[in-house]
């Protein structure tokens, strides 16, 4: 695979960036491509190695290493049906996955590892680029109709496989647009929305039917759907945000994350109008929430102008390197610093948020902190100590609450008569819920995951679909059994 060698002969690049001061005037993606020939270079870098750990990092089974040596021959065509043979939108995954293959990559214990996920962003663009990526319009259709709840990633995986297949596929959508996160919770910066308009055309022109601003449950009910399709299939992620019951949470200025993001993104993608409690324009902010969804915040709150961005976590600094308790090529639980990060903040770390605090009228004027520290215990939890004497007031205007997400709704769950486990997720054999007409997929079944999880969910439960209402299925699957859970 790759260039013999390769891998000593070139370092590893990365995409760089527009300078901060010309990134945060706008919203628009700020990466500056590569030209071919290093990603030619980057692709020479993938060694032979005997046990690729890179498939096992990926969760859709990428097959990294093909596509590698293809780029390194100047094959890109080659590597981009290699690439599409594992993962539908590589678009998104080459610009919004935190890439666990490249931790698992085996040149990583010695070098820094292969530019995997850059080097499968530009495999599609050039594919997008010279024309080579095209509608794909089933031959026959089966006279199977399935319904699908929710246009995130794991629902648009699971239409575009199953239509493969020739089913009659309509998904319904509660917003304005498709794309459910992907499209209201991920800055423009991140993922420019005309690159999901791009795909769905072609998803549209494949013969997949879009039902927008329509909200199973409301707008039309759950048994309509249930009585009129085949199977439905259940995709409407963790929605449920999480909040900080602490004194004062009631303040006005404490606003969710996706309530934020979801805003901002409306304003550029629908040009609706700013809503003046979700503006960081001259306040000081807190973000509350230190992993992906926090450092958008940031991103967000500084190209809207904040006077100051600070950024609260409550779990101690990460180390630089990997610790002797979490070695390769499981997930580096380091230091990661983003974009957004680079663009103007504070990070703290180790620190617990105790009370809000408002003035007469009920509006947020800061809040109370103290620092914390974490005993471990040999076969427990580690367990939160409060640091006495570290109390702090922060004066702010805005809190950002990124805090994840517990759990899907419920609603659609009791409507079914759904069997589901203490954390109000469907209990799923082989994707498959208590009712055998009903499947359930991506964060909705595993809880708050990663867009490459998503995916791969997506086409996972589309082959198990196929192959319940037909007796077999040709659609890929990557495993045998029922993809594990994540609580």
């Amino acid at each position: 695979m790759g260039k013999v060698r390769g891998f000593i002969e070139y370092d590893r690049i990365v995409e760089d960036y527009l300078p901060v001061q010309t990134r945060v005037k706008n919203y628009k993606e700020f990466t500056v491509k590569p030209v071919d020939n290093e990603i030619e270079k980057q692709g020479s870098r993938c060694m032979d190695c005997g046990v690729p750990f890179c498939h096992s990092g990926c969760p859709l089974g990428n097959m990294i290493p093909d596509f590698n040596d293809a780029v390194h021959r100047k094959s890109w065509r080659e590597a981009l049906e290699i690439l599409h043979s594992t993962n539908n939108f590589p678009e998104f995954t080459g610009r919004l996955c935190p890439a666990p293959c490249e931790s698992a990559c085996v040149l990583g214990l010695i070098s820094p590892p292969v530019s995997i996920e850059l080097i499968e962003k530009y495999i599609v663009e050039r594919g997008f680029s010279e024309g080579w990526i095209k509608a794909k319009v089933p031959k026959r259709r089966t006279g199977k109709k399935i319904a699908i709840i929710g246009s995130g990633p794991a629902g648009l995986a699971a239409a575009q496989q199953l239509n493969y297949a020739g089913h009659t596929v309509f998904v319904y959508e509660r917003d304005k647009k498709v794309g459910g996160l992907l499209r209201y919770g991920i800055p423009d910066f991140k993922l420019d929305k005309s690159v999901i308009d791009r795909r769905i055309n072609l998803m549209v022109e494949e013969g997949i039917n879009f039902i927008t601003s329509t909200e199973v449950g409301k707008t039309i009910s759950i048994n309509n759907l249930y009585e009129n399709n085949d199977v439905v299939l259940l995709c409407g992620g963790a929605t449920i945000k999480r909040g900080l019951p602490i004194p004062g949470y009631n303040s006005k200025g404490i606003v969710q994350a996706m309530d934020f993001l979801k805003n901002q993104n409306q304003i550029i993608d629908e040009k609706i109008v700013m809503h003046p409690t979700l503006n960081a324009k001259n306040k000081n902010v807190i973000v509350i929430g230190g992993g992906d969804t926090g450092s958008d915040c940031i991103g967000t709150s500084n190209r809207q102008g904040a006077k100051s961005v600070i950024n609260f976590e409550i779990l101690p600094k990460p180390p630089e390197k990997r610790s002797i308790e979490n070695p390769w090529p499981y997930w580096p639980f380091t230091l990661k610093s983003s974009s957004s990060h680079e663009e103007g903040s504070e990070r703290r770390w180790s620190i617990l948020t105790k009370e809000f605090i408002s003035d007469k009228n009920g509006k947020l004027v800061g809040l109370k902190t103290v620092e914390v520290k974490w005993d471990k215990i040999n076969g427990q939890a580690p367990k939160l100590i409060e640091i006495e004497g570290t109390e702090k007031i922060w004066p702010c205007d805005m809190v950002l609450l990124a805090l994840g997400f517990t759990g899907p709704e419920k609603n659609i769950f009791d409507d079914l008569n759904l069997k589901t486990d203490s954390f109000n997720i469907p209990l799923t054999n082989n994707f498959m819920t208590s009712d055998k007409k009903v499947f359930a997929a991506g964060d909705l079944r595993r809880g708050q995951s990663l867009i490459v999880w998503a995916i791969s969910e997506g086409r996972e439960a589309a082959h198990r679909i196929d192959e319940c209402l037909m007796g077999y299925s040709n659609l890929p699957t990557k495993t045998k059994g029922d993809l594990p859970l994540v609580k």
